[in-house]
């Protein structure tokens, strides 16, 4: 995915997904970089606590699932690793995926993104994950995560290296290896600061001596693989790109390996041990994006030699890379290798049974069921995938097949049909909610890369998939009038229209019949009036530019500007009142207001918090000119006057999403909820009492990474909460 805020998310730096519908990338975004723990006064009280039930909203997959392994010693063990969203492993009794990093929490946002795991073939019951989103300045340090129970539990070794598992090259490994000749001992191979070496189970880590230099950008080590006691190393950075050791301390250049563009990154590798064959996978860059050229080439181990097995070379317009690679455990010579970045024709599965002499597509006899989870359609017909950089054989199935893409996980037990395999599995970034008071839908979703969602059910992926005309990938606005609830408008980035409205609740679309030019590249955040009758639209460049806001009274078939309205400001809709707006300028740090449906704005108050887009304005349901500003570490700030003036909220001192649900049985006041800290760490919060007192409702086993984008509470019923994250879709959370 692409992120177009803050540089690689689970993408490269920045693609905006407005390409295609059959070519959405999956992005999540950074937070941005804020204190990890602010003071807090000595004798402030502990927050109450309440127990929840939480759960995921089932929509399945949305993610660039990066990475797919089968454990070659039990029957029914897989686990899965994403680019924003954690790892998984696979519940064979429950038949769903478990996410094994759902406790990672705030501080920990950028471990959501996994650059490699590992298991122990001949100790079933360890897990190795290699943890980092970034490995850019401002990111933190990676880490390493180890198991003894697959996953239950956890023991933690910080690095002092970055790691890159949203950036590009993500899709290749795995980098991390425990060594064929002694379980104790792992490596890590990193992008930029060479090669990694453990001799106590990954509790402690040193650099070991590796021939080629690391430098301070590419991608260093792509990959380690065992071929029997030898472990082999593809190196991404030039020279010589595969090296190996039969020692684990001396390294060599491979011989007679092959050279090229179509060779210069390699990619993957899988042994077979039966054969005694090494398969490697190649590309002229690391992916997912930007490959244009790849090969394929086996290399006996035995004897050294080496074949090039390429099933279809790029050529002209077929421009592409070569990405996953498996081979079947259990029949000599089957080996499947995936092409990737392939656009045009798009990607497939090559699969041969004679070592590679021959090779035969499995897209073109192949039946996607999609009916799990209709949103892959991308409101045409389902594609067989992109962005496919990972392939697995189920080592006691031969026709288990899977693969990953960039929004989904598909697998086959026939080599025919294939079916999402994703159940518990959910990554989408989260970007608005909306719980509707009325309708069929308990909730609205606008999602980076795949749009906005109408949740007939929490429990069911949305029957209509993504909302359609048009098609969105990453939606920048969504919103309800509140005195016409079946009214709800919509932006994002399109290719035909990068606006629409709803009059059913969302569940059928019209475009904007117009919009200004500005719109197709830099939409942003938009807001409806109380009674429908007004929207306004404020734009935003994914580079930060800002541009002016503009407003409409025709359901969008006009736009004028509006001199007045701070530019590129997030704009709040009054909920009772339809002619009153609100707006709150991060750049200067005052509310501005409008009583004339949008027509002008004047200054409110000021002096407010600053210099982050991400600061939020809030408004009460059912009451006129109510407001909360939520400012980060900053603290929680409250208007009763419409923005006129705001007081402090000093029941905590951060506050970072907030909305509103049902009010407490006997209370006159709607519950309060909120990403926010009223002790040293970020919880998920309620108030019942209108923010005089919070209880936390989140615990250390569910933090999710970030989550300070979107929350709302239920109007429908009391304690129930939607949490939007950057990698693990909707959470939704009720009292137990």
């Amino acid at each position: 995915m692409s992120d177009p805020t803050h540089g690689p998310r689970r993408r490269t730096v920045l693609t905006t997904a407005s390409g295609a519908a059959a070519a959405l990338a999956l992005t999540g975004s950074p937070a941005t970089a804020a204190p990890r723990h602010s003071p807090v006064d000595a004798g402030r009280a502990a927050a109450a606590e309440q127990p929840y039930r939480w759960r995921t909203v089932t929509i399945g997959g949305t993610g660039f699932l990066t990475g797919m392994l089968f454990h070659p010693a039990v029957k029914g063990l897989a686990y899965a690793r994403t680019d924003i969203g954690g790892a998984y492993r696979w519940d064979e009794a429950a038949q769903r995926w478990t996410p094994l990093t759902d406790h990672l929490g705030w501080d920990d946002y950028h471990l959501l993104g996994v650059e490699a795991m590992a298991v122990d073939p001949n100790q079933p019951d360890r897990l190795y994950l290699a943890l980092g989103a970034y490995t850019q300045s401002w990111a933190g340090n990676g880490a390493v995560l180890r198991s003894t129970d697959r996953g239950a539990t956890w023991s933690r070794t910080a690095l002092p290296v970055k790691l890159g598992g949203n950036e590009d090259g993500r899709g290749t490994g795995e980098r991390l290896l425990v060594d064929p000749r002694d379980g104790d001992t792992l490596y890590l191979g990193t992008r930029h600061d060479g090669l990694l070496k453990s001799t106590d189970r990954g509790a402690t880590w040193a650099t070991a001596a590796f021939p080629a230099a690391a430098s301070a950008s590419g991608q260093g080590i792509t990959f380690l693989v065992a071929a029997g006691r030898v472990v082999y190393a593809g190196w991404g950075d030039g020279g010589s790109a595969l090296y190996r050791t039969s020692d684990g301390v001396a390294w060599e250049a491979v011989p007679g390996q092959p050279s090229g563009a179509s060779a210069r990154v390699p990619i993957r590798a899988a042994f077979d041990a039966n054969s005694r064959s090494l398969y490697v996978t190649y590309a002229n860059a690391p992916g997912p994006n930007n490959q244009t050229d790849g090969a394929v080439h086996r290399l006996d181990t035995a004897g050294g030699v080496w074949a090039e097995v390429t099933p279809v070379r790029p050529s002209g317009g077929d421009a592409f890379g070569y990405g996953g690679v498996a081979v079947d455990a259990r029949v000599p010579g089957t080996v499947v290798v995936s092409t990737n970045n392939r656009w045009g024709p798009v990607d497939t599965l090559y699969r041969s049974t004679d070592g590679g002499a021959s090779w035969a597509s499995l897209k073109d006899t192949a039946t996607l069921d999609i009916r799990e989870t209709p949103y892959l359609a991308w409101g045409a017909t389902p594609k067989f995938g992109w962005w496919i950089q990972t392939v697995a054989i189920d080592p006691y199935d031969s026709k288990h097949l899977v693969y990953g893409t960039g929004a989904t996980l598909f697998a086959t037990r026939d080599l025919v049909r294939w079916a999402p395999w994703i159940s518990g599995l959910e990554e989408s970034a989260v970007r608005q909610l909306i719980s509707p008071a009325t309708g069929t839908a308990p909730l609205l979703s606008g999602l980076g890369d795949i749009g906005v969602m109408y949740h007939e059910s929490l429990t069911v992926s949305p029957s209509r998939g993504m909302a359609t005309n048009p098609v969105f990938g990453s939606a920048t606005g969504l919103a309800l009038a509140t005195l016409k609830p079946s009214y709800v408008v919509r932006a994002g980035w399109g290719d035909h229209g990068n606006g629409a409205y709803s009059t059913d609740g969302g569940q059928s679309w019209r475009p904007f019949a117009g919009q200004p030019a500005i719109a197709s590249t830099a939409p942003g955040p938009i807001a409806v009036s109380a009674d429908g009758a007004t929207l306004l639209w404020s734009f935003v460049h994914w580079d930060g530019t800002k541009h002016p806001g503009f407003r409409s009274t025709d359901n969008g078939a006009t736009w004028s500007e509006v001199a007045t309205f701070p530019k590129g400001a997030v704009p709040v809709a009054d909920p009772v009142d339809p002619r009153r707006f609100y707006v709150y300028d991060t750049d200067g740090g005052a509310v501005y207001r409008s009583t004339d449906a949008g027509a002008t704005f004047v200054r409110g108050a000021g002096g407010l918090p600053s210099g982050d887009v991400q600061f939020r304005i809030a408004a009460a349901p059912g009451r006129t000119g109510d407001l909360w500003l939520s400012g980060k570490w900053n603290g929680l700030f409250r208007s009763t006057d419409g923005g006129v003036s705001f007081t402090k909220v000093t029941s905590c001192w951060a506050s970072y999403a907030l909305g509103f649900g049902r009010a407490a049985p006997g209370a006159a006041y709607p519950a309060v909820f909120q990403t926010g800290a009223t002790e040293n760490f970020v919880g998920v919060y309620r108030s019942d009492d209108a923010g005089a007192g919070w209880i936390r409702i989140n615990d250390d086993a569910r933090q999710w990474g970030w989550t300070g984008e979107v929350i709302t509470g239920d109007p429908r019923v009391h304690g129930r909460v939607y949490l939007g994250t950057n990698g693990r879709g909707i959470q939704y959370g009720d009292p137990v």
